[in-house]
């Protein structure tokens, strides 16, 4: 069995809805029937959050205007792709009942003033449940055998409101029940990414990337021979394409190396998608929607690629921390110190380096960026920079090579260096750089290591 992602823009009006049901009936043709997990069309999500701020805001007005808008966007949708009006009929109920009840939380926080995570959540996962269901009518309506699901009967998660974890036994045991029971009768399974339900029904949202994440669950607990994750471009690329004209597509990554990209500014995948499939040697493969007969990427255990560097990846909008004190010399026990910072204001690293008297990390977070400096400030000097990127090269067993970083530094030769990353990873060598030099870093390093002539 095989599980099909497609994210908000491969479902965005009729036209990719009725691309989709193409691609899901060639796949059940060739190897049976999959599991569809499907995003809210395109800018829906985005559409049902401002709801939420505006009626928070007391505009409860605007934020009825959008629950319009919303509604018109899946009518035209529905209008199109049907002919039965029976059919029309029990959609547009159902999406009346979800849009009621929609309008019934944006009263809700409008009244109160107030919008909780909890609340958002109720909100924000509103658009799967719309977008999947017409995908399951209109796979039925052309002789498809299709049974719609609703995630959050199966996929049982914590109570972290937006950013919810899987329950991971309770969710294996109900998503084999509901989804396998399915399969086995022939029938195409679609349901929903990015949301889920405690153990009590309470709607919960799987966080940033949530939908991919989703498909990996379902995956992972279903025991799938692939996971597809369907988008708007060709594969996981060499670089950001905006950056780079000459990006080109990745054919195989190991999971570690996708990992890092991902992490380092690569848009097509979240971390959290791969690490489910890690852990059962699932197979990921990225796919264009818009172009299925492209080969995509695909994610493994270890690359089916000899090259020794996979990919230059950049990540923006980064603080550097820079912290200095002769008390570091000869102590034992600084940088714990330093690192319980951090753990107080529940604030990751993304890199670090360090010296005798200094250390230097970069974060992404500076939501408590100045009670950091200020806890920080009482062990040592500190100095921030705001505004800086990470430049990651991405590759395979960098430590049993030479030369990998003078090839590296030659290609920035003419870029300022603020912060080198190396070692603690055998696949990624990152630099910190300002944010003004970011894009020529990734064009230079891309032009040493995937142009035949270097510029």
């Amino acid at each position: 069995m095989i599980v099909m992602k497609f994210g908000g823009t491969s479902v965005a009006n009729a036209d990719r809805l009725k691309n989709v049901a193409d691609i899901v009936i060639q796949e059940k043709e060739k190897h049976g029937s999959p599991v569809v997990v499907l995003s809210a069309m395109s800018g829906v999500t985005n559409m049902l959050i401002e709801g939420g701020q505006k009626a928070k805001e007391r505009s409860l007005d605007e934020a009825l205007a959008i629950v319009k808008e919303i509604r018109q966007k899946h009518i035209d949708a529905i209008n199109e792709l049907f002919e039965s009006e029976e059919t029309k009929g029990a959609l547009l109920d159902h999406m009346n009942k979800s849009l009621s009840e929609l309008e019934v939380l944006y009263k809700g926080v409008s009244y109160l003033g107030e919008l909780t995570r909890r609340s958002l959540d109720m909100i924000s996962g509103t658009g799967e449940l719309l977008s999947s269901k017409i995908l399951s009518a209109y796979l039925n309506a052309n002789k498809v055998k299709a049974k719609w699901l609703d995630a959050r009967a199966f996929i049982k998660t914590d109570g972290s409101f937006g950013n919810a974890h899987p329950l991971w036994e309770m969710t294996k045991s109900k998503t084999l029940g509901a989804v396998m029971t399915e399969i086995a009768a022939g029938n195409v399974v679609v349901t929903q990414g990015f949301i889920g339900s405690t153990s009590e029904g309470i709607t919960t949202t799987l966080g940033r990337g949530g939908s991919d994440y989703s498909a990996s669950i379902i995956g992972v607990s279903c025991e799938a021979e692939e996971i597809q994750i369907w988008t708007d471009v060709d594969g996981m690329l060499s670089a950001d394409p905006r950056v780079v004209e000459d990006a080109r597509i990745i054919p195989s990554v190991s999971f570690k190396e996708a990992s890092e990209l991902a992490y380092f500014g690569a848009k097509v995948l979240h971390p959290l998608t791969i690490k489910p499939a890690v852990e059962r040697s699932i197979p990921v493969k990225i796919l264009n929607s818009m172009n299925p007969e492209a080969k995509g990427t695909l994610i493994t255990a270890e690359s089916r690629n000899d090259e020794p560097i996979c990919a230059i990846a950049s990540k923006k909008k980064i603080t550097a921390l820079f912290i200095n004190s002769l008390d570091m010399l000869m102590a034992h026990g600084y940088l714990a110190r330093i690192f319980a910072v951090f753990d107080r204001f529940k604030t990751p690293i993304d890199l670090i380096t360090t010296s005798e008297v200094s250390v230097s990390i970069t974060i992404d977070n500076t939501e408590n960026l100045e009670a950091i400096v200020e806890a920080l400030s009482e062990l040592a000097s500190v100095s921030v920079m705001q505004n800086v990127a990470i430049v990651s090269v991405v590759g395979k067993h960098f430590r049993d090579q030479s030369g990998i970083a003078g090839s590296v530094f030659d290609a920035l030769s003419d870029i300022n260096i603020l912060m080198i990353s190396g070692g603690a990873s055998d696949i990624n060598l990152s630099m910190v750089v300002s944010s003004e030099d970011a894009d020529k870093a990734v064009r230079n390093l891309h032009a040493k290591y995937f142009s035949k002539v270097a510029k």
